[in-house]
């Protein structure tokens, strides 16, 4: 088992799809016991959102979509059925001992089955309940549902990513489902404050993750950038509005990531490349006059960087001290010396699978290593377990439930 900075806190984590089961995954590889409830027969959705899917061992058929096991490792899978007053009660009792709950239901469904926080919190004081929905508990939107890329649309992300008008972008969104994921990384952080101030005043809390208001929250220094200044943000592919030359150049062979973050580094990296004279011009010795100049330096400086290959330039740069990097695809990443001395790949036994990969929490607390205990859990795999060493239950009595459709 665990023995994380979580060990001893128990999670019941009734939440699908990925905002909710990354919240869940990471509190899970910090020793918390994530019991994640499932509906009987089909599961979380995201099980059946392949290809590519691990295979079953016995049948040959597919298991589970990667895209499952990308969110769910470490935790334990109890099959579960909320439309059965049975399955509700059991959800009531595990709600009774544990810690928190996290959900991601459309807004009025937990009431509906009696499961919300008023109800639950009213028997375990103590409990803090973490709901995560599209628009929040209550306001004009909050009966709307949501999925990341109308939340990468609708709040912004997507109008300041991809080219610019100007070279007849449009709009894209991020390659990975960043609005649901950045909902998952701040309800976890405010169950771990939420936690924290339990430990004072011995009191559990009612957390509501609106994934709208999260995206216009971590859109961070562009909505600055127009709070401040008033102008809309426009797209610059591969640049930065705030700072030049921070973006992508063609080489010989592809292309090279530059990122310069002061005027001693511009000069360095115009020395680096040969082009002392436009190191020298006034317009561009600091960074408010290459973001106003931006157009004429970036020519200048795709110019010289399409005389080098990517590994000249990599070498050349790098020996001048400016941030630098290759634009790899995946297979690059995960062949890069670092990963493998990171160890952030690593193999988890599942007995209908075999092995299953998975990417590791980055995060290393001393002592404890970097904790992958358990493959994201079949369905139901723990369905007795739980109902036996939590609740106590008999195998006559699980077998009554099951027949009964409860779980």
């Amino acid at each position: 088992m665990h023995n994380g900075p979580l060990t001893g806190i128990r999670i019941l984590d009734l939440s699908r799809i990925l905002a909710g089961p990354w919240a869940g995954q990471l509190l899970a590889d910090y020793g918390a016991d994530v019991i994640k409830i499932e509906q009987p027969g089909s599961g979380d959705e995201t099980r059946r959102w392949g290809p590519p899917w691990i295979t079953d061992a016995g049948s040959g058929q597919p298991a589970d979509s990667a895209y499952y096991l990308s969110a769910n490792r470490n935790k334990r899978s109890m099959t579960c059925n909320l439309a059965h007053a049975d399955g509700r009660a059991l959800v009531a009792a595990l709600a009774e001992t544990a810690d928190v709950v996290l959900e991601n239901f459309r807004v009025g469904t937990m009431e509906q089955f009696g499961l919300d926080a008023a109800t639950l919190r009213s028997r375990n004081p103590r409990l803090i309940y973490c709901s995560v929905s599209a628009f929040g508990q209550n306001g004009p939107r909050a009966g709307e549902p949501g999925y990341d890329a109308m939340i990468q649309a609708g709040g912004g992300l997507m109008s300041v990513t991809g080219e610019p008008v100007e070279a007849g972008g449009r709009p894209q969104k991020v390659g990975v489902a960043v609005a649901d994921i950045m909902a998952g990384m701040y309800a976890s952080t405010a169950i771990l404050a939420a936690l924290h101030r339990r430990n004072v005043s011995g009191q559990g809390d009612t957390i509501d993750v609106p994934l709208f208001d999260t995206q216009v929250a971590w859109l961070a220094n562009q909505a600055m950038n127009y709070l401040v200044g008033g102008t809309v943000p426009g797209r610059h592919g591969t640049g930065h509005p705030n700072l030049v030359p921070y973006q992508a150049f063609p080489t010989q062979d592809g292309d090279i990531m530059i990122a310069v973050g002061s005027d001693r580094q511009f000069n360095d990296c115009m020395l680096a490349l040969g082009l002392d004279e436009v190191a020298d011009d006034a317009r561009y010795r600091e960074n408010a006059g290459r973001v106003e100049h931006r157009d004429d330096l970036l020519a200048s400086i795709s110019t010289a960087t399409r005389g080098h290959t990517t590994a000249d330039l990599l070498s050349i740069l790098g020996e001048a001290g400016i941030a630098c990097g290759p634009i790899n695809d995946l297979a690059a990443v995960f062949g890069d010396p670092h990963v493998e001395h990171a160890g952030l790949v690593r193999t988890l036994e599942r007995g209908d699978a075999g092995e299953v990969p998975t990417v590791l929490n980055p995060v290393r607390f001393e002592g404890s290593g970097k904790r992958a205990d358990f493959a994201p859990p079949a369905l139901g795999e723990h369905t007795d377990e739980i109902l036996r060493e939590e609740l106590g239950y008999d195998a006559e009595k699980i077998a009554a439930l099951r027949a009964d459709g409860a779980i």
